[in-house]
Order: structure tokens, then C-alpha cells, then sequence
């Protein structure tokens, strides 16, 4: 593994807004000033976190994705962040992961946030999604994800990487600052979990707290409530020193959920 340059974008979502937030962050993505490999979004980074499904969803290689194709390949590295694709009559809140090469995977969030009737618009997927990424075992979910450790378990070291997208308020910000340094430690990994700021279509607020903490827990990068474009290294040792000094996922219980 060679140490991997990031690049996250905490940024104000337009409601329900499709061209402007891919203008807006197209010109916010001009401030990358250094060669990254890897730029995050957040949530449902064209739309903000909307029920309006029917009204906003798109195929599969619609315009959105074709933005990420075109960001992808001008940056030279992975675009992921999700958004509502429509597919065979079901809509789903799906990270896409953009190559530059157009190449693409995708991951359907597998827990649906009840409390705000997302499970009543979409569907939840089944599958987890391991992505790599020089050398680097890539591990995408999106938001309510976060609350699940099951789910989540990094059995047999099969990623090396939890890559949170969020559409994450404020109101409960407390919880997010306190499971994503528990994910790293425990499932001795790097954790990166990218958030929006501002207010969206509902009045609800969100703080962004963007952040990247190692798997020893050590914050690596955090951001509060402005927005924010950041590149920043995460270092392949690390993972090997942790893992080799704190053996504890060689003890893990071996199950999962399929």
C-alpha cells in the first residue's frame, strides 16, 4: 500500500437543486491544489437528503454520474458520494465509486433512517461494497450505516478503510463524534466520514464535523460547521503498526451478516 491522499468536501447543499450543486461543487473542487487519489461528498450531495424521489431520481448513468465520470477523469482519482437512482421501479439512496477510467461500483445504504420515513421511499440494500484503491481496501457506507457495528465488523481485516457519507443534523452530533472514533478502534481502521453544513429543505440544521480518525483513534482531520475542501494523507503504516502491536481482530468472533 502507498499512503493515500483524500480529499473531502464539507459543502452547503442547494434543496432539491441538481445543476446547482453540481456547478457549485465543480467550482469548489477547483480549489484542489495538489494530485489527490480519492475526493468524498457527502449524502446525496445533488439533492440534499430529500424524499422527493420521484421528482429527483435518475437512471443509472444519468446526468449526475455523468458529472462524476467527468470530475473523475479531470482530477485523475475516485469520486464517490451518493444519490437517488431510480432502477427497475424502486429508488435507492446508492454511493456511486467513479474511476477516472468511467469504470464504476455502487453500494445501496442498508439501513434506511425510519425516524425520517426514508424507508417508506426507498430501498434498502444487502450487499457491502469493498472497493480498492492503491493497495488500500476501501469500505463505503452511507450515514445511518454508522449505527450498525454488525454490520460494520472489519472480519479478517477486510478493509482497511470506513468511508461514512453523510447527511448527519446537528441535533445528534454528539453520536456522531462518539461512533466514528469507536469504528476505527475497534475495527482498527481508518475511518473517514464526510457530512454537509447548513440548513437544508426542513429547517434542519446540519454542523458537518467532517472528520478522519485513525485506527488508534487519533483525529486526523476534523471540521465544524463552515464549509470545507481539505486534502489531506492517510498512511499505510499505521494500519500495519496498530494491527501488529494490538492483535485484537484475530480475536474477533468470526460471523457476519450475509
Amino acid at each position: 500500500m502507498d499512503n493515500l491522499k483524500v480529499t473531502v468536501y464539507q459543502g452547503y447543499l442547494f434543496w432539491e437543486n441538481i445543476d446547482k450543486n453540481l456547478q457549485n461543487i465543480s467550482l469548489k473542487l477547483s480549489g484542489i491544489r495538489e494530485k489527490t487519489h480519492l475526493i468524498i461528498l457527502p449524502e446525496m450531495f445533488n439533492t440534499g437528503f430529500s424524499m422527493n424521489a420521484e421528482a429527483l431520481g435518475e437512471e443509472m448513468g444519468g446526468k449526475t454520474m455523468q458529472w462524476m465520470d467527468v470530475i473523475a477523469r479531470k482530477y485523475e482519482c475516485v469520486v464517490t458520494g451518493s444519490l437517488i437512482i431510480k432502477e427497475e421501479g424502486k429508488y435507492y439512496n446508492r454511493l456511486i465509486w467513479m474511476r477516472p477510467d468511467g469504470s464504476h461500483e455502487h453500494y445501496d445504504k442498508r439501513h434506511l433512517f425510519a425516524l425520517g420515513k426514508e424507508h417508506n421511499t426507498y430501498t434498502a440494500g444487502t450487499k457491502k461494497l469493498i472497493v480498492e484503491l492503491n493497495g488500500w481496501k476501501i469500505c463505503p457506507i452511507v450515514c445511518y450505516d454508522l449505527r450498525f457495528p454488525v454490520w460494520l465488523r472489519n472480519v479478517n481485516e477486510e478493509y482497511d478503510v470506513l468511508l461514512i457519507v453523510a447527511n448527519w443534523p446537528e441535533r445528534r452530533a454528539l453520536h456522531w463524534r462518539t461512533l466514528i472514533p469507536a469504528r476505527a478502534v475497534e475495527n482498527q481502521s481508518y475511518v473517514i466520514a464526510v457530512n454537509r453544513v447548513g440548513h437544508d429543505g426542513n429547517e434542519v440544521y446540519h454542523s458537518g464535523d467532517s472528520t478522519c480518525i485513525s485506527p488508534n483513534g487519533d483525529v486526523v482531520y476534523y471540521k465544524r460547521d463552515e464549509e470545507d475542501l481539505y486534502t489531506f494523507s492517510i498512511i499505510h503504516d499505521e494500519v500495519k503498526k496498530i494491527r501488529r502491536a494490538l492483535p485484537f481482530l484475530k480475536d474477533a468472533d468470526e460471523f457476519r451478516l450475509s
